[in-house]
């Protein structure tokens, strides 16, 4: 006699607080457009003016359909249940009108609201996970608010010592200019190329500083953990960077590597994370080498993020690991240029990108848990 098994209930969707940005720039364009796309497999809650993304996706597409919610609302009763074709917006009132491309001072801070009713939304539990659009750090700072990114601001409202940034893309390693081979099929291609930064926004005069043997361990460890934790890889490899040319050519163009970086992947090493290195940076970048990495630890901005945008410009997501929530982002800036020529220039792909991923990250560490 045939086993009789229940049904099994499909997985819930997981649910994503969507900041819609700057609001003079293509943030709340591709936020709707990208939550709209998902809207049957990611519960997308957009953060911003009600009245104003309501106006921006009926001048989008007339079948957006927009339902908003005040914070006091999801503050008293949590948020409600939506249908896959309904889009909920948590209301934070801009201060201004907005004009496209135009920067406003005095929206600045009911931007950052939106942030911060984000992290409140985690920490209630009413969101899985936070996708951001981008912001203008220069009209932020105009207000009188230190802002030098969405990492270090979150860092700072979570209260979380060490954070590390990264971006991932999907990227076809396969050499087109030969046939292909065995090794090229199956998931092999494309794969998943994610950079971490041991520093972030610094000026390059200040990086070496930053580099010290407790810093680097501290990114190794969070990194180990958040790819195992959040991506699901039992044992990550991770492929470290060197700080200076050829990887300080043994000591000839600098000592960092052998002073700090070597030790510190040494260290790694020995509480059983999956590092090696240092290897040098121009010549890191390469399909035969990052075929078999989870991921490459560069040593500042510059020098790990334009290979990844070369490569997968508008369609990256960045990722901000450490914290105690996930928060993942677009790889382009407010494009003021592209909001004053009106709607329909922006491409949403990083946007779909970074819902996508945040949401995957969301279902993996619950499975963890």
């Amino acid at each position: 006699m045939a086993e009789v098994r229940a049904p099994q209930s499909p997985p819930r969707r997981m649910t994503v607080a969507v900041t819609s940005g700057e609001p003079a720039g293509i943030g709340p364009e591709v936020a709707i457009r990208a939550a709209w796309a998902l809207r049957e497999r990611v519960n997308c809650v957009l953060l911003g003016d009600a009245a104003f993304l309501a106006m921006t996706a009926q001048a989008i597409d007339p079948s957006i359909r927009l339902v908003g919610l005040s914070p006091q609302a999801l503050r008293n009763s949590g948020l409600p249940h939506f249908a896959d074709g309904v889009i909920a917006v948590i209301d934070c009132q801009l201060a201004a009108h907005v004009e496209a491309g135009v920067l406003d001072v005095r929206n600045a801070r009911p931007v950052l609201h939106t942030l911060d009713l984000a992290i409140e939304g985690c920490k209630a539990g009413w969101f899985d996970a936070i996708a951001t659009a981008p912001l203008q750090k220069s009209i932020i700072n105009d207000a009188g608010v230190a802002f030098s990114g969405h990492t270090e601001y979150l860092a700072q409202k979570t209260a979380t010592a060490q954070v590390v940034m990264m971006l991932a893309a999907s990227v076809d390693y396969r050499d087109s200019s030969r046939p292909p081979c065995a090794a090229d099929s199956g998931a092999a291609a494309p794969s998943m190329l994610r950079v971490a930064l041991a520093t972030t926004h610094l000026p390059l005069k200040d990086v070496a500083a930053a580099i010290t043997p407790a810093s680097l361990a501290a990114v190794l460890d969070i990194l180990d953990a958040d790819l195992r934790n959040k991506f699901g890889l039992a044992q990550a490899r991770i492929l470290v960077a060197g700080l200076n040319p050829h990887a300080g050519e043994g000591g000839y163009l600098g000592h960092e590597e052998i002073d700090i970086i070597a030790p510190a992947i040494a260290s790694a090493q020995a509480r059983g994370i999956r590092a090696s290195g240092p290897y040098p940076a121009d010549t890191l970048f390469q399909a035969k080498y990052l075929r078999d990495a989870d991921c490459v630890l560069a040593m500042y901005h510059d020098q790990g993020l334009p290979v990844l945008k070369y490569a997968s410009f508008g369609r990256g997501v960045n990722i901000t690991l450490g914290l105690p929530l996930i928060r993942t982002s677009v790889d382009h800036g407010t494009a003021l240029d592209l909001a004053r020529a009106g709607l329909g220039h922006a491409d949403c792909a990083s946007m779909i990108e970074a819902i996508t991923i945040a949401a995957a990250m969301a279902a993996t560490r619950i499975r963890h848990q």
